[in-house]
């Protein structure tokens, strides 16, 4: 016997390292050292810096991979995985530096796979971050043909005198919303379970969604807020705080970007939930305080600035075409979340 009869076919791995190193090339930064193929990926800090902090994170993508496998169309699921981390790794002020995936399948699919990894340099390249390596693994006997499973870790970079850690919020910061793509990565678990046990379809193109499918709906790929929110501190946008709105949605993310002594309150009527959320809401017989603790309801990135910064904010954001929303205010308390329907 031998490898490939195991089932791992080694040349097909090389011939999948080819297949995309133009994809990652395109994604390369001036600081990336070498190229793709060695044992690790080399990346010099950038110049400039007087006490650089590496801010780093890491994430999937969760059950949504179930329907991205299911419909067979793999060129968001990527963009997901990168949204995912660096997102989180912006809400220490930080700029995505660089990028590595881990891909573990059953069987090695070429074509399938590059469409993973043309997401996640696409994604990359929104984040302006260097996709400097990854893993591809073929593990037969433990995934099913045609699954796979992603993985991500970003490593960013922030000064530290400008590093947000929660100290610089102050009680009468505003919430300033930046709204969500959609579902973005989080809570799938859920939706699979209603689509499933009320026996609708991918295909389907419920009223309520204006003509588009329920596979399109879910596979819209995470907003990447990087780049506008970055431009908005270098514009010297005075931001004291940032949240990442994923699992545990608001009540859970919100938070955890407070200080000592603090809470938030916010008006859930301030901005529009998008229609997925009523539907879900409606065909899973799922409550407010249930919809809140699970999904992002619209929102999916926010930042809290001084009061005097609010409408400057908005311009900013309004000038990246995003539709910003004042949603509340920090206050005193002890870390809680409140305003929320129960």
């Amino acid at each position: 016997m031998d490898y490939k009869e195991a089932g791992v076919d080694v040349e097909a791995g090389r011939e999948f390292v080819n297949q995309i190193r133009n994809l990652v090339h395109s994604t390369f930064r001036p600081e990336v050292l070498g190229g793709l193929g060695g044992f690790s990926g080399c990346f010099q800090l950038p110049y400039g810096y007087q006490e650089p902090v590496l801010v780093s994170g890491t994430d999937g993508v969760g059950t949504k991979l179930k329907i991205a496998q299911s419909l067979n169309r793999h060129d968001t699921i990527g963009i997901d995985l990168v949204a995912m981390c660096v997102n989180d790794v912006l809400t220490s002020g930080a700029e995505p530096l660089f990028f590595l995936d881990y891909l573990a399948t059953g069987h090695l699919e070429k074509e399938q796979l590059t469409e993973v990894v043309a997401g996640i340099a696409s994604g990359c390249k929104q984040a302006g971050c260097a996709l400097l390596g990854g893993e591809t693994a073929e593990m037969p006997g433990f995934y099913q043909v045609g699954e796979y499973d992603l993985a991500g870790f970003c490593v960013g970079i922030v000064e530290k005198s400008q590093m947000l850690d929660g100290s610089q919020v102050q009680v009468g910061d505003v919430a300033i919303a930046l709204p969500s793509a959609g579902v973005h990565s989080n809570g799938f678990s859920l939706v699979r379970k209603i689509v499933s046990d009320k026996g609708f379809s991918w295909s389907d193109r419920p009223d309520i969604l204006g003509g588009q499918t329920l596979g399109e709906i879910f596979l819209t790929p995470t907003y990447i807020y990087v780049k506008p929110v970055l431009a908005a501190r270098k514009a010297g946008l005075e931001i004291h705080g940032m949240a990442h709105i994923t699992g545990g949605g608001l009540p859970e993310n919100l938070p955890r970007c407070l200080g000592k002594g603090q809470a938030i309150k916010i008006d859930p009527k301030s901005w529009s939930i998008p229609p997925i959320f009523q539907w879900l809401a409606e065909e899973g017989s799922v409550n407010s305080q249930a919809m809140y603790n699970t999904f992002n309801m619209g929102i999916g990135f926010v930042l809290l600035v001084p009061p005097h910064e609010v409408e400057p904010a908005m311009a900013h954001f309004t000038l990246q075409n995003i539709t910003a929303h004042s949603i509340g205010e920090v206050i005193t308390g002890s870390g809680e979340l409140l305003g929320l329907p129960i």
